[in-house]
């Protein structure tokens, strides 16, 4: 197993906690979303989407930490994290009654098909999340007296504000205070960053909450455009799957930041918005490079949280206790699986998961 230690889980109240906003997913299904006149509603969020995949399908002990505001629509938010399995530990924000200063996100979004790619029609300015103060979190009482294994949060979080990017780095300095792992999914938004500063201050904001990170996890546009590193030999579509290429981005990573253990990415060729390859490399000290099983020609009807179940997959195996390889083709096959059904959170199994990686078991010791 890579060289990350977790506190003993007799001293903690949570597996894993994320931190990051939930937002209220608005799917018009095989319609556009110019067109919908009806849509499904369920719950989503980059952050979110990790640990609900921990609770629901690896069936962990997990909590987020968000804040939504307190209307109607705020506690449908929370009613889908509650049926997610996971803890809803949620500041509320006072509603203003029209949502002129404070909001709750919105997430239009479409599947696409064939030619015609996944569009995300996000609504989340100015929302609670976004405003949420690190002193409005009591982060010593959650990852001391309460007690966190493991902490996930990332670049979409950091990005919502100004204010963000400050509460991210009180949450990783307070989890590192108290022996909770971190991993951080980079998650380049250029959306996000546009009006706060663009990519120079999404550098500046990432290289430094990265000082903080144990398992970074990215692709090859997070680690090129939210932390400065180039991956040689890549082409717009990732066809030639350079993996050496890969390897020697990461072993600048590891050199510019000893404090990760793992870091790793997925990789992806869009063919079309159904067709994806889809595969994931992983690093640490111990093992070099590791790969995973890369799937041609992976059948997809929605795309969107195929890389946050990547990420949870590859923590559930390292909170396992499983070697990096296991790891990463857990982590690759919650992907896969995840890319099957609707909605940014996963409708596998754990025992899907584990047939698709290979056979054989992974499982928390408590």
């Amino acid at each position: 197993m890579p060289a990350v230690t977790l506190r003993p889980p007799e001293e903690c109240r949570y597996e894993a906690v994320a931190l990051g906003e939930v937002m209220l997913r608005l799917d018009p299904g095989d319609f556009r979303v110019r067109t919908a006149r009806s849509f499904t509603a369920w719950e989503g969020g980059g952050e979110y989407n990790v640990i609900r995949g921990l609770s629901r399908v690896f069936g962990l002990p997990a909590g987020v930490v968000t804040s939504l505001v307190d209307d109607e629509v705020g506690h449908l938010v929370e009613g889908f994290i509650l049926t997610g399995g996971v803890d809803p530990l949620i500041t509320w924000a006072p509603s203003d009654g029209v949502g002129r200063t404070v909001r709750n996100g919105l997430n239009f979004t479409e599947r696409g098909y064939g030619v015609r790619g996944a569009k995300g029609v996000s609504d989340r300015g100015n929302t609670a999340i976004s405003q949420l103060r690190p002193d409005e979190v009591d982060f010593d009482r959650l990852f001391g007296e309460q007690g966190v294994r493991w902490l996930h949060t990332g670049g979409i979080f950091a990005a919502l504000s100004e204010q963000s990017a400050e509460t991210a780095l009180a949450a990783l300095k307070a989890a590192k205070k108290h022996g909770t792992i971190v991993s951080y999914d980079l998650n380049y938004r250029p959306s996000l960053w546009k009006t706060i500063g663009g990519q120079e201050r999404a550098q500046e904001v990432n290289q430094e909450l990265a000082r903080y990170v144990d398992v970074m996890i990215g692709n090859e546009e997070d680690f090129t455009a939210a932390l400065g590193f180039e991956v040689e030999g890549v082409d717009e579509n990732l066809a030639s799957l350079p993996i050496e290429g890969f390897g020697k981005m990461i072993d600048k990573v590891a050199e510019a930041y000893p404090n990760m253990s793992v870091i790793a990415t997925t990789l992806r060729t869009v063919r079309s918005a159904s067709i994806n390859d889809w595969g994931a490399v992983a690093w640490s000290a111990e093992t070099g490079l590791v790969q995973a099983t890369h799937r041609e020609g992976l059948e997809i009807l929605d795309r969107v949280g195929g890389g946050d179940s990547f990420a949870s997959g590859l923590v559930y195996g390292l909170l396992s206790g499983e070697p990096l390889e296991r790891c990463v083709e857990l982590g690759a096959a919650h992907g896969a699986l995840a890319m099957t059904t609707p909605g940014d959170t996963s409708m596998a199994t754990v025992a899907e998961v584990l047939k698709l990686a290979g056979g054989g078991s992974a499982r928390v010791d408590r």
